[in-house]
């Protein structure tokens, strides 16, 4: 799984919010006063007089304090609120620590030497014996000795793992090289004993012992995080906290029997700045116009009168009756005035947490450049400054950029995390929206209008926060050790990996190390790898066109699968009612008369397989797929085990049954030069020099190049020569691998998966639970209970996705890069047999329905309407009197379960004598969505090829039940393929035949092709500009981009033609540009033109016209004569033909939109399939016999009796063998020896009388 090794430049060990070990003592103290001085600002004082106190767990950081001895401790400050409301914070001492690992018996020497080394640093050592996972034999019960190391600050463990982390390293690649000979050898050398037995007794010779540390673990631990993991303290909890004065450290004891949250003070905020035309808001010389914000439902705006022409009287802003917005307004003579108000304002109201919407990269840059250039410090006003990755926090106060949360958590498409796009699809409203360039004229001219704008941000921001992010949020922090703002921030398999640290802890499991990059890995046939992965899961689409639950469709079916599903009638619902609904079959009264019900329905359809018939749309996907085929597997990284692993094991017995052989597809790019060409490039740059590490200096050799250098130097050349020498520098290849799974492994892994998708059930239920509650509640109209009942539904509804978000990481966590558990060997097993999961229930819908889509997951098919569905089971069970029994979802969880259950499962069921229990395990169930109303898939433009994970669906009620894949969904995409796209598919609802329903869509296609083919005669240059401009983001500054040619660098290098260079120095510049049809010829990328230069001044319009069209006497400048349309027809028509032309050609119904007419394949295919007078081809009027199988037989087969048989017949029949094939090869000869060779084969075949002709006639003899 990748070598695992300690780096001595990883991550602090929980550098908190320090810049690092640098800063002396005494600042790091001042720091800390200041902080306490800013928390008390916000109510969050530490308690003075002994007591107890019950409080809701908010937040915590890494602190230090001064202990008994006035010396400096490493502590974490917890901040509490009070079901009052009241808040305080107490600060909990605890050691920071990390392990080493020693030669064996070596411990006691070890321990010695760096007491002495380390004398003021270490506070405390002490040897441990933990389960190590990658020890052999290791699930006898042997456990590996550590020795731990621990500190009274955080800054001593950093100094200390400086010093022995380089020598960790170089005793691990010492060990590598060396082998067991390198050991008798250096002992028979010194004059010891050959036996290397002793070598591992008592603790072996060196000159240092730092040479007898061989392994480092858990030192890149943040603090915090150690802390929270030890102690199980996690944040939105309720403690019971006694303080014991300042000599004892506080005691803090969790309280599950509150569940309720406390109602913390949240304020969203949003501001409004000025900018100059065409221009980004630039903090330096802009200013701030409004900033509107909302504090527990109540609005605010400040607005500066200096920009702001006339006061804004107090007014509503409520979008929606669920978002209420009343707001106050402050009219601030200036900007200074309005930053002080503001800042005076939050520290009155002291907000717990602080929301914005991508705040972390423009609201407080800004905010804070602007208060500097009044002299008013941000920091020492409300606490808030930017950390070491750019983002801003606060020690007593928390900011959540719900930007963040669209991004991981919401699922919305990528085209769609701007804020209007998530209030649309989130709140279910569509917020104000204004022209960034028109906000300055607004301000003077219409500053009602702005308002209106400016607070509409705010409520969007606010309730999307208190609605999806603040639950959501708070439900993960109870099980992730960390603070929110991480929580929020951190990517999920980041997450993942600390709720594993969590259960290996109280497993007593050693953390791994990272997993570290190996350069330049070889194949095993000594090729350089240069990227190495697994095949991931199956997609595939496989029809195209409109299906409809109420138009019928073809079906050509096999009777043959009816036959078998037909036997498997009884054992199929016997499944379904003992296995996934947990009924004994015993209690069931109606089982008989539902087999036979589902029976007639497969008979009928069994005897007429070919129909045609209204279809039902359905979509069956395996429920949490992945999570799912890890528990049946029982598959963990630690558990990918070789030979080596298993010759060690005590239990690898004949007969043993705990190695569960499993396949995947493992997918390597690699260099075509083999490993002796390698070889001896690396001879070849060890003789060279290369530049310096710094200007100015001496030139190194090879050896002095860092190993990342030297690996990157050995690509690059490698690369020249196999481009030089194989004309390629890739090959893949994928080849089929089979890992063995330990099913005895130490099971951490499996119970975190198993606990979390069980805990997300319980949630599920809980949520139904509370949901009828709040339907009870709103009949009976009590507003107390209501309120209490839908905060309980929001918690258990946000808790349950939190979980499913979790447990959907644990799969893509193990091939993250940096993992501590990585395994692409379990991450290629768990897709493989997704893949093959999928592959097999196509099999069988093929032949009783039609595949339209494969997901990874799921397929989604039609089926005929006569296919048996839904079944009431009845039983005499209380509690489940009526169960719904799905059959089509029955019958592939059957199908599962005889080809993918897991026999081998074992579980350990007493740890003192080691004994397991076997058991068969499956909890991979198919689980049935439908049936919907319609289907839309589209189909490609090129021939034999599908477009894959593209598709809209409908519920029955008319409703878009999933759109995936289109361009509406996608950033950037043309306005106008959007705005049709997001009209188009409704139309696909109308009609009752195809030919009606391609007619309805064509009417919609045929009016966005008159708008174009019109130049949109009838519409304003405003809808227009709307209409055709694209839009694309750079991801990195325009000189980053090199040589490289695209729209989007066109665009930007125009931009900075004429707005200067300061537009093109950042990463993340907007691009909006249309194409002209000038200069005619040039590519594409040459003919973007910045939508901006509309906007300018008509001489500089004029001027840069001219230049980038190339034409010097243009005098027509509007937007109608530079445009392309024929570029712009050609994208919509690329369009049409995927959605409506080319799958209505394939539904056999004319060209519905004939201006758009269908690409020469298909057109081809059409002529060659309606042709009257087309000849036959000869495949069509024969058909090929498969090859005869000639059997060995006696030749008296076949004779009749009567006939006398022949004497060689006679005695015992020989046993009749199978025919096997004879091939006679031929090698090609020589031109004069193959006209020997044919005429000596002639001859032999030939009687003397055809080679020589008739003999000479009988003479007369005289």
């Amino acid at each position: 799984a990748g070598a695992r090794e300690p780096a001595a430049g990883a991550e602090a060990a929980a550098s908190g919010r320090d810049d690092g070990p640098a800063l002396s003592a005494l600042k790091r103290l001042e720091r800390s006063q200041r902080t306490d001085q800013l928390d008390a600002l916000f109510g969050f004082e530490r308690p003075t007089e002994p007591g107890e106190r019950t409080g809701w767990l908010i937040n915590m950081h890494p602190t230090e304090v001064l202990d008994e001895d006035r010396r400096s401790v490493s502590a974490v400050d917890y901040y509490f609120i009070q079901e009052d409301g009241s808040r305080f914070k107490v600060a909990l001492p605890y050691k920071p620590y990390f392990y080493i690992a020693t030669q064996k018996g070596c411990e006691r020497e070890v321990s010695s030497f760096l007491s002495k080394k380390f004398q003021g640093k270490i506070a405390k050592l002490e040897t441990i014996p933990k389960e190590d996972l990658d020890l052999p034999n290791h699930l006898v019960g042997l456990k590996r000795n550590y020795i731990k190391l621990c500190f009274s600050t955080v800054e001593d463990l950093v100094k200390v793992r400086k010093e022995i982390s380089p020598a960790v390293r170089k005793n691990r690649e010492r060990d590598q090289a060396s082998d067991v000979y390198t050991a008798m050898l250096s002992s028979a050398m010194s004059g010891g004993s050959l036996n290397t037995e002793e070598e591992e007794g008592p603790c072996r010779k060196v000159a240092s012992q730092m040479d007898n540390i061989v392994d480092m673990r858990e030192y890149d631990v943040p603090y915090h995080v150690r802390v929270a993991i030890d102690l199980r303290i996690h944040v939105a909890h309720w403690y019971n906290v006694r303080y014991r004065g300042s000599t004892y450290p506080p005691e803090i004891i969790r309280r599950d029997d509150l569940v309720e949250r406390p109602d913390p003070v949240v304020l969203a905020f949003d501001i409004e700045t000025t900018k100059l035309p065409l221009k980004f808001p630039d903090a330096e010389t802009d200013q701030i116009m409004m900033i509107s914000y909302m504090i527990d439902g109540q609005g605010y705006l400040i607005t500066n009168r200096e920009i702001v022409s006339e006061d804004i009287e107090d007014f509503e802003f409520t979008p929606k009756p669920d978002y209420e917005g009343p707001f106050c307004v402050f009219n601030e003579p200036d900007e200074a005035h309005l930053i002080q108000r503001w800042f005076e304002h939050v520290q009155e109201t002291k907000p717990n947490i602080i929301v914005t919407y991508n705040g972390d990269f423009f609201d407080w840059p800004f905010v804070e450049a602007r208060a500097a250039a009044h002299g008013i410090s941000m920091y020492q006003e409300i606490g808030f400054q930017k950390d070491s990755q750019g983002e801003y926090k606060a020690s007593q106060c928390i900011h959540m950029d719900c930007l963040r949360w669209v991004k991981r958590d919401s699922y919305l498409p990528v085209g769609s995390h701007s804020l209007k796009a998530a209030a649309k699809a989130k709140l279910g409203y569509d917020p104000v929206e204004l022209d960034p360039e028109e906000m300055c004229r607004m301000a003077t001219e219409e500053p009602q209008t702005l308002a209106t704008y400016s607070v509409s941000d705010a409520v969007a921001t606010y309730y999307l926060y208190m609605k999806y992010v603040h639950p959501f949020i708070f439900a993960l922090c109870t099980i992730i050790p960390m603070e929110p703002d991480e929580v929020l921030r951190k990517g999920s398999g980041t997450l993942c990996e600390a709720l594993l640290m969590v259960q290996a802890y109280h497993a007593n499991i050693i953390f791994p190390n990272k997993q570290e990059q190996e350069f330049n890995k070889l194949t095993a046939d000594g090729h350089v790898l240069d990227s190495e992965t697994y095949v991931g899961g199956h997609v595939e689409a496989l029809e195209s066109g409109v299906f409809r639950s109420d138009i019928p469709c073809r079906f050509r079916m096999n009777p043959a699968a009816f036959e078998f599903l037909l036997q498997q009638v009884e054992k199929t619902l016997r499944h379904a009612i003992e296995e996934e609904e947990g009924l004994p079959l015993e209690q069931v009264t109606n089982f008989q008369q539902v087999c036979e019900e589902i029976k007639a329905k497969l008979n009928s359809l069994k005897e007429v397989p070919n129909r045609i018939e209204c279809p039902l749309i359905y979509h069956l996907d395996v429920g949490a797929m992945y999570p799912n085929i890890i528990l049946t597997n029982r598959l963990q990284p630690s558990a990918m085990v070789d030979e080596a692993t298993c010759a060690a094991c005590d239990f690898n017995k004949p007969g043993a049954n705990c190695q569960r052989r499993m396949t995947w597809q493992w997918r390597g790019e690699f260099m075509p030069a083999s490993r002796s060409e390698f070889h001896r490039i690396q001879q070849q740059l060890e003789t060279e020099k290369f530049p310096p590490l710094f200007p100015e200096g001496a030139p190194r050799a090879f050896h002095e190049l860092s190993r990342e250098e030297q690996a990157k130097y050995e690509k690059k050349r490698l690369a020249d020569y196999c481009r030089k020498a194989y004309k390629k520098i890739h090959v893949t290849r994928v080849e089929d691998r089979v890992t063995t799974a330990c099913q005895r492994e130490n099971s951490f892994y499996v119970d975190t998966v198993r606990a979390f998708r069980d805990r997300r059930y319980e949630f599920k239920g809980l949520h139904k639970v509370w949901k009828k509650k709040l339907s009870a509640a709103l009949e009976t109209g009590e507003a107390s209970a209501v309120r209490r009942c839908r905060n309980m539904e929001v918690l258990y509804e946000s808790l349950q996705l939190a979980h499913k978000c979790i447990l959907n990481s644990f799969y893509g966590y193990v091939m993250r890069k940096g993992a501590r558990w990585y395994s692409m060997e379990m991450a290629g097993i768990v897709c493989f047999t997704g893949a093959s999961i999928i592959t097999q229930a196509r099999e069988l819908i093929e032949q009783i329905g039609r595949p339209l889509e494969l997901d990874t997951d799921g397929i989604w098919c039609v089926l005929p309407n006569s296919f048996p569905e839904n079944f009431v089971i009845k039983s005499t069970n209380t509690k489940k009197p009526k169960v719904t029994i799905s059959y089509p979802g029955a019958m592939l969880n059957m199908l599962v379960k005889e080809g993918f259950t897991n026999e081998q499962y074992q579980e350990l069921q007493d740890a003192a004598s080691l004994s397991y229990v076997t058991r068969s395990e499956n909890s991979i169930f198919f689980e049935v969505d439908g049936p919907y109303l319609a289907m839309i898939l589209p189909a490609s433009k090129e021939e034999g090829k599908k477009l894959k994970k593209r598709y809209a669906v409908f519920n029955e009620d008319g409703s878009l039940a999933e759109l995936k894949g289109f361009e509406v969904k996608r950033r950037g995409e043309l306005q106008l393929v959007k705005i049709f796209q997001s009209s188009v598919f409704e139309a696909f609802l109308k009609g009752s035949t195809l030919e009606e329903v391609y007619a309805s869509v064509a009417k919609v296609a045929d009016y966005w092709l008159d708008v174009l083919y019109s130049k949109a005669a009838h519409m304003p240059d405003s809808e227009l500009f709307e209409l055709i401009a694209e839009n694309r983001s750079m991801s990195r500054k325009l000189e980053d981009y090199g040589e490289q040619k695209s729209t989007s660098i066109s665009t930007a290098k125009r931009l900075a033609e004429f707005l200067g260079d300061q537009m093109v120095k950042d990463a993340g510049l907007s691009c909006r540009f249309i194409i002209s049809k000038k200069p005619e010829g040039s590519p594409v990328t040459e003919r973007a033109i910045p939508l901006a230069i509309f906007q300018a001044e008509p001489s500089v319009r004029k001027h840069y016209l001219r230049k980038w069209l190339k034409s010097s006497s243009l005098q027509d400048f509007s937007i109608r004569a530079i445009l392309d349309w024929d570029y712009y027809i050609e994208r919509l028509s690329s369009t049409i033909q995927k959605i409506i032309t080319i799958p209505a050609a394939l539904q056999q119904v004319k060209n519905p939109v004939p201006r758009v007419p269908h690409p020469p394949w298909l057109h081809k295919k059409l002529l060659e399939k309606n042709d009257v007078c087309k000849q036959q081809k000869i495949s069509e009027l024969f058909s090929v016999e498969g090859k005869r199988q000639v059997l060995a037989s006696r030749p008296t087969q076949g004779i009749p009796s009567s006939q006398p048989g022949d004497i060689e017949d006679f005695g015992a029949a020989k046993p009749q063998l199978a025919a096997v094939p004879i091939a006679n090869k031929r090698k090609r000869l020589p031109a004069a020896e193959e006209s020997q060779q044919v005429s000596q084969d002639l001859e032999l075949s030939q009687s003397w009388r055809e080679i020589l002709g008739p003999p000479p006639p009988l003479g007369t003899t005289k």
